[in-house]
């Protein structure tokens, strides 16, 4: 029976966050929860442990406690959860994370495909995925839309910018997906119940060996100096013409003289 891990990662709320009057985003008190991309990673896993059986394990490197967004996912029918949580983690970049992750992975043991969002959707660097890859010395597939694992390869269907590719590798592999590959389901309360009795395995930095100043700011290769919310201003161009056809010439001149559109 294959075993499956899913790399979860609570995020921020993005429809939740607001700007102060400087423009920088405010943070504190935002609510957070698994990432979309991550999430249909999730529910990818469980339909393939559904058709061929098999043990979803999620993991979550925070520095917060993440047990809720956990709960969530053993919920939605992953078997176990893994959370590394330490403080010393705090503005880790996917360089720091992807370093816990691997650690993590190799602990918990070589599974048959480990699946990741594409991206986060907070970050959006898309770089968990190549990256712990790298670290386990792995194939990886990103942007799948669709994936099987069969007889030791997993076969994925990738999306391009203007064509789809069909890729096989064997395993173990990670795939990155996308937020096309499926429509992850909402827990049953029944469900829900079930998933407090599941085991939820927490460690620290060091339970997987990793010293402090591989993680946090330290041990990351981009620090972030500033988030700020851009000002937009509306334009208030009003376009008018004599007819339709008229009107769209006029759009369209205007377009080209404010850069949208090029000559």
């Amino acid at each position: 029976m294959p075993k499956i891990i899913v790399c979860l990662k609570q995020a921020i709320d993005v429809s939740q966050l607001r700007a102060d009057a400087t423009g920088n985003l405010v943070t504190a008190g935002v609510p957070r929860k698994i990432s979309d991309f991550d999430k249909n990673a999730l529910e990818e896993a469980i339909r393939l442990k559904e058709k061929i059986g098999g043990e979803v394990i999620t993991v979550t490197a925070s520095a917060e406690d993440a047990k809720t967004s956990i709960r969530e996912a053993l919920a939605m029918g992953a078997d176990k959860g893994y959370l590394i949580c330490d403080e010393a983690m705090q503005n880790s970049d996917t360089l720091a994370i992807s370093v816990v992750l691997a650690e993590a992975v190799k602990k918990i043991g070589q599974p048959d495909i480990i699946l990741c969002g594409e991206a986060s959707i907070d970050g959006f660097s898309a770089q968990i995925g190549p990256r712990l890859a790298e670290l386990l010395d792995i194939p990886v597939i990103t942007y799948a839309r669709k994936i099987s694992l069969e007889n030791g390869f997993v076969t994925a269907e990738r999306t391009l910018e203007d064509s789809f590719e069909m890729v096989k590798t064997r395993t173990p592999a990670i795939v990155t997906v996308t937020k096309e590959i499926n429509d992850p389901r909402i827990p049953s309360l029944m469900a829900i119940m079930k998933a407090s009795k599941k085991e939820i395995v927490t460690w620290k930095l060091g339970d997987i060996n990793i010293p402090q100043e591989k993680a946090g700011e330290e041990g990351s290769g981009v620090r972030i100096m500033d988030v700020l919310a851009p000002k937009v201003e509306r334009k208030k161009i009003v376009v008018e013409g004599e007819n339709p056809d008229d009107i769209a010439e006029r759009l369209v001149k205007a377009l080209i003289q404010e850069g949208v559109l090029g000559r």
